[in-house]
Parts: C-alpha cells; sequence; structure tokens
C-alpha cells in the first residue's frame, strides 16, 4: 500500500454549525494525518475555478453559491491510500444512502450541504492541493 495525499473540505454547512474538530477527528481516526490546514472564506472566482468541471450542469450557481456562503476549512490528508480511505469515511454524496458511521452519515444536512469534499483520484487530489497550497506550506 503507498502513502498518498489526498485533499479535503470541510464545507459551510459544517463550518456554521462549529463541527471542524469534529469532522477532522473522524478523518484522522480513519488513519489519515492532517499536513496542512487552513479556515478561509473561499471567494467567488476560487469556487468557480475549483468547481469548473462541473460549469456546464445546472446545479453549478447554487453550489458555487454554496460554497461561498461561510468559511471552509481546505486540508492537505495524508496516509495509506489516502484517496480511497477518505472517500470512504466521507460515506455516499447523499447522506441517505452513506453507511453508518461515516461523516455524511452523521453530519450531512442534506445531498447538497453535505459537509465535506474529498478528492476522487490522486490526479485529481494534486490539481486541487496545489489550486489552494503551496508545497511549502504542506508539513508531512
Amino acid at each position: 500500500m503507498a502513502t498518498e495525499r489526498t485533499f479535503s473540505i470541510i464545507k459551510p454547512d459544517a463550518t456554521r454549525r462549529n463541527l471542524t474538530g469534529a469532522v477532522t477527528a473522524m478523518l484522522e481516526e480513519a488513519g489519515l494525518r492532517v499536513v496542512a490546514s487552513r479556515r478561509i472564506q473561499m471567494t467567488r472566482e476560487q469556487a468557480e475555478g475549483f468547481y469548473a468541471v462541473h460549469a456546464e450542469r445546472p446545479f453549478f450557481a447554487d453550489l458555487v453559491g454554496f460554497m461561498v456562503s461561510g468559511p471552509v476549512v481546505i486540508q492537505v490528508l495524508e496516509g495509506e491510500n489516502a484517496v480511497a480511505r477518505n472517500r470512504e469515511v466521507m460515506g455516499a454524496t447523499n447522506p441517505a444512502n452513506a453507511d453508518e458511521g461515516t461523516i455524511r452519515k452523521v453530519h450531512a444536512e442534506s445531498i447538497e450541504a453535505n459537509t465535506v469534499h474529498g478528492s476522487d483520484s490522486a490526479e485529481n487530489a494534486a490539481i486541487e492541493i496545489a489550486y489552494f497550497f503551496k508545497p511549502e506550506e504542506i508539513v508531512g
């Protein structure tokens, strides 16, 4: 198994409810280590750029609006098979379909306000990490 890095966002619905520590604890308990973390207020430009892959989808404007509605916590996570492990602990996008004990089953409010974002591949993780963090900000 390979140690790798992945990207995570604790979304506005979770920061609004003061769940940053609870979500981070679940990530750490799953064997992931936070090697970079910052609380930011994402700008509209940042959100549109980050989610550009969805620009043609009907939910794009709502997604961007949601992501700029409050602060988020951006994180770089490290661990064995970090991408897959993070996705496993996050749970299904729709919390109604998420497994018991996953972040989304425990904390998400809805399919839209689903508490966390996580990279879906090692390639996308590298792109997403570089979007928000400089190499020297990641301390492993």
